[in-house]
């Protein structure tokens, strides 16, 4: 078994011992990168970055071995507040994965400096950095309760900006974002649903697709009877 006192290289051998090649396949389906994963699921992934607890060094060295599900670990043992700006780019660089970039946005509205990363990302070309920014966005308006609404309000020009990039993992995370937005407090739903209504005006079609897929979910009654 694995502990807190367990290293980089006990964990990841005993990952190892766990190879599903079954649900390789079963990952492969829902659009993850593969060919370094171990077919191990989240749920258990997560029991085990519990049990392990947060190390830096350990979570640093988890990362550096390229396979999926150390990977994850890494991210969720990671401390935010101790990864540096270099630390986060080094990490970045490498986002290769939707379900990477998604749980690695959660850890990085964590650090000091996440505001400007937003900005940062969304002005990197690499599509897995550029949803970064977006998956950002989405999670923070959920888990950092303690920013003002005008953070989030103030990003629906960059929502805007980038509601016509085409690729799949970009446009998926401009429309979460601005879906995520316009759930999050009566204000931030003004200010998403004029700019989801704008964009579904638009003649580009993936300006138009994240519009209207956006107001179909923010003018829903049940959940604009539970805005704050």
């Amino acid at each position: 078994m694995i502990g807190p006192s367990s290293t980089a290289a006990e964990i990841i051998a005993y990952l190892r011992s766990m190879r599903s090649e079954e649900n390789i396949a079963g990952l492969a389906r829902y659009g993850i990168v593969t060919e370094d994963a171990l077919g191990i699921g989240n749920p258990a992934l997560r029991q085990m970055a519990k049990v392990i607890g947060p190390n830096q060094a350990r979570a640093k060295d988890l990362w550096a071995s390229g396979i999926r599900e150390a990977r994850l670990l890494a991210i969720w043992t990671f401390v935010p507040t101790l990864l540096s700006s270099d630390d986060i780019r080094r990490l970045a660089d490498e986002f290769n994965s939707w379900e990477i970039v998604d749980a690695a946005a959660d850890l990085l509205t964590g650090t000091p400096g996440w505001r400007k990363l937003v900005e940062d990302f969304a002005a990197d070309d690499r599509e897995f950095i550029r949803r970064s920014a977006f998956a950002m966005i989405a999670g923070a308006t959920v888990h950092n309760r303690n920013e003002p609404d005008a953070t989030f309000l103030e990003w629906l020009p960059l929502i805007e900006r980038h509601a016509t990039d085409p690729r799949n993992f970009v446009k998926k995370a401009v429309n979460w974002a601005l879906r995520n937005t316009g759930k999050r407090s009566r204000a931030c739903h003004t200010g998403a649903v004029l700019l989801a209504e704008k964009l579904a005006g638009k003649s580009d079609a993936t300006a138009r697709w994240i519009g209207k897929d956006a107001l179909r979910e923010m003018r829903d009654p049940k959940r604009i009877a539970k805005l704050r």
